[in-house]
């Protein structure tokens, strides 16, 4: 597969920043801003996502993992932070696992590191309607997931603009990463994570609640855990100040 398309800007320490599922790497532009004065940001757009490449068949979290670690090698880095939300924690945890010599610090925001049992039948339902029906037949009720009720009410533009991001994915790379996160399965490998690590929740997350970023702190030494109270899913873009501020804080701790 030829590399990832991705977006630097800024100086300083690494930091790659990896999307949800049905998103790109638009989808950092507040944190990329804020982060840009002391840190040099990479976007990623995962693969079958944005303007990187779909390649045919189903994907792996750790494949997923291995074309960022191929961005970071053509950019001559060594070691970056990772901060990834929903499937970009999910690639993130990935990374931590089977490349800790590349990683520096660690974000893992609104994921889990498994659905349990009932997980794969759940994304199955999702591939299935995404075959019947294309990116539409998803659309509204990711929207559901994504935000919470007031968001949705309050900043119908701010929804209406990643719902087109959803509805413009690529179904067969939408497919392929769907794929990816059925096979989800790390909670017995987060133990062997060494990374200094901040999970970050949704109080009104119902798609990775709570309990699953207290799974993840729980087994991760020395995890931090900040819960943001009014936020669903795309907790970087229905509260990007409180998210920026734990990201910037977590990343300038001595």
């Amino acid at each position: 597969m030829t590399g990832l398309f991705h977006v630097e800007s800024g100086h300083g320490d690494p930091v790659v920043l990896v999307h949800a599922i049905g998103c790109d790497h638009r989808m950092w532009d507040c944190l990329a801003a804020a982060l840009a004065p002391r840190y040099r940001v990479i976007r990623v757009d995962v693969r079958g996502h944005g303007r990187s490449p779909v390649p045919d068949g189903e994907y792996s979290l750790e494949a997923l993992a291995g074309d960022v670690l191929a961005v970071l090698d053509g950019a001559g880095i060594g070691k970056a932070h990772w901060v990834g939300l929903s499937m970009g924690g999910m690639i993130g945890q990935a990374f931590a696992i089977h490349h800790p010599d590349r990683l520096g610090r660690l974000v893992l925001a609104n994921t889990t590191s498994s659905y349990g049992p009932d997980g794969p039948k759940t994304w199955e339902a999702r591939m299935k309607a995404v075959r019947e029906g294309g990116m539409a037949a998803i659309a509204d009720l990711v929207m559901q997931r994504y935000f919470s009720d007031d968001f949705r009410a309050s900043h119908p533009e701010a929804v209406a603009k990643v719902k087109e991001r959803v509805l413009t994915t690529p179904a067969n790379g939408y497919l392929s990463c769907c794929a990816a996160i059925r096979d989800l399965d790390f909670t017995r490998d987060l133990s062997s994570i060494r990374a200094r690590t901040l999970v970050i929740a949704g109080g009104h997350d119902a798609g990775t609640p709570v309990a699953m970023s207290q799974a993840i702190v729980d087994r991760i030494p020395g995890a931090q855990l900040a819960v943001m109270a009014d936020a669903a899913h795309l907790s970087a873009v229905e509260k990007p100040g409180a998210f920026n501020a734990l990201v910037q804080d977590f990343l300038a701790a001595p």
